[in-house]
Formats: C-alpha cells, sequence, structure tokens
C-alpha cells in the first residue's frame, strides 16, 4: 500500500473509531468556567461592600484626649463622613495621627457597620519648659508637645525650668525636642529636694542661662549655686551627683554665710561669701 493510502485509512479510522463522525468541543472546560465564574462574583461582592449605603462611616468615636485638641485631630485624620468602610486606609490613617505632637501612638479600627473607632495614647509630661513668657510640657523623650496652660492646675504640681538662653526662644516650640544632655541635666536637677541640698530652704529653682548653664536657686531666695554647662562628652550630666554632694558639704550649717557657690566639678568650688553686714 502507497503511503497516500495508508493516511487516507488512518484517516477513515479516526473519523470512524467511535463509530461515526469526530466531535469538537467549544469554549473552557466546567473547571475553568467555575474558576470564572467564582472570579466574577468576588468582583460583584467587592464592589456592592464598597458601594453599598448600609457600610458608610457615620460615626467617628475617639478616645478620651488629654493635651490634644478634639478638632484638630479630626482634620488631620481627614475622614468625610459618609465614606464607605472598606475604602478606608486605617494604617495610613494611625500614621498621620503619630504626627500629632501630643500623640505618642494611635490605632484606627473600623467597627462595623458604621464606626469609625480612634484610639489615641498621649504623651505623658514630666518637666514644665518655661521660655520666655511661654510654658511648654515636655515627654520622657524630650518632646515639647502641648502648652502648660492646657494642664490647668495640674501643670502647677510639675518641676519647671526656667530657660533663659537667646537661642531657646528661637528653637524651641511645639513639636521639637529639647536636647538629649540638656534633658538629662534638667531630670536630674529637677528631682532634688531642698533637704538633698542641705538647705532649710522652702523649695528650689532650676534655671538655663548662656552666661552660667545649669543654675539651682532657692526659694525664698538666698544662695545661688551654679553647676555649669554639660556636653555628651566634655562635662556629662552624670557630675551631678558628685556636684550636689559638694554643695551639701559646703551648705552644712553655714549656708547664710554664702552668696553663690560655684561647682567646678565633684571635689572643686568656689564660692562668694555675703557681703558684711547683710
Amino acid at each position: 500500500m502507497s503511503g497516500r493510502a495508508r493516511t487516507a485509512a488512518a484517516v477513515r479510522s479516526r473519523r470512524s473509531g467511535n463509530g461515526g463522525a469526530a466531535r469538537w468541543r467549544f469554549g473552557p472546560s466546567p473547571a475553568r468556567a467555575a474558576a470564572l465564574l467564582a472570579i466574577v462574583a468576588c468582583v460583584l461582592a467587592l464592589y456592592g461592600l464598597t458601594t453599598v449605603p448600609a457600610l458608610a462611616i457615620t460615626r467617628i468615636e475617639v478616645s478620651p484626649l488629654s493635651w490634644t485638641d478634639h478638632d484638630d485631630l479630626l482634620q488631620r485624620l481627614g475622614v468625610d463622613p459618609g465614606i464607605n468602610a472598606f475604602l478606608l486606609p486605617t494604617d495610613d490613617l494611625a500614621e498621620r495621627l503619630g504626627e500629632i505632637p501630643s500623640v505618642a501612638d494611635a490605632r484606627v479600627e473600623v467597627r462595623l457597620p458604621d464606626t469609625l473607632s480612634v484610639t489615641v495614647t498621649e504623651r505623658q509630661p514630666i518637666l514644665a519648659w518655661r521660655v520666655g513668657d511661654v510654658t511648654f510640657l515636655v515627654d520622657r523623650e524630650g518632646m515639647l508637645f502641648a502648652l502648660a496652660s492646657k494642664a490647668g492646675g495640674s501643670a502647677a504640681t510639675l518641676p519647671t525650668i526656667l530657660d533663659g538662653r537667646a537661642a531657646s526662644k528661637v528653637i524651641l516650640g511645639i513639636g521639637t525636642r529639647v536636647d538629649p544632655t540638656d534633658l538629662d541635666a534638667a531630670t536630674r536637677l529637677a528631682s532634688l529636694k531642698p533637704d538633698d541640698v542641705g538647705t532649710g530652704a522652702d523649695g528650689l529653682v532650676i534655671r538655663i542661662s548662656d552666661a552660667d548653664g545649669f543654675v539651682v536657686t532657692t526659694t525664698p531666695a538666698s544662695w545661688t549655686a551654679v553647676f555649669g554647662p554639660y556636653s555628651p562628652v566634655l562635662r556629662s550630666p552624670e557630675l551631678i551627683p558628685g556636684q550636689v554632694r559638694l554643695l551639701r558639704s559646703i551648705l552644712f550649717g553655714q549656708e547664710t554665710r554664702y552668696l553663690r557657690i560655684t561647682l567646678a566639678d565633684e571635689t572643686h568650688g568656689t564660692v562668694v561669701p555675703l557681703p558684711s553686714g547683710r
């Protein structure tokens, strides 16, 4: 049999293999068709979730605030009433609130069907920092995060640093940070009580000046103790405990004799006596 004859016989055999003409299937298989239907259903469901009015945000609940202005927070949040709950990027919103100086941390969550819940952890003050006529609240990280006037009477219980340096009036403001070395020195000195330095005064006042650095005075006014400026390398605030011991030894039984005491370090100090007749 020739090659052409064998080919023709093979074609006839394929056509008659099932007892009739060959069957042709058009379109996807049943499994593929089911998968396509599932995808379409998901798309339609997602479209429905993002457009149904019942899932629109109509309430924003904010945790109690002490230092953060409620209206300013909502403005920074920027969520318009009626927006669909599924369209809200809650992580981005929380990050946006974290840019507010008084906010240490924020969490934003959707509570179906219509509520946006905002939980704010605010910074807590450890010091009041006065620059000129303005007093700021300072947290443990050195952030100036609010005005002391927002704290009402509670600010009066905070140790206050009186910063008279010229640069501070330009540099420091809400949202800025106190230099870490200054913060370290300030917190150490602000923790002192009159008994710690051996004085009978009612209280201690902490000042910072361009001329003398950190200075401790008393209320009512009597002597002045110059602790000096500090830096991370040349003159660390770790000197302060030793300076306090030196000051106490100088004042012991003689505080009424001195006008000014300069504490160079933990062991060396100079004194200026009160003028005779005072």
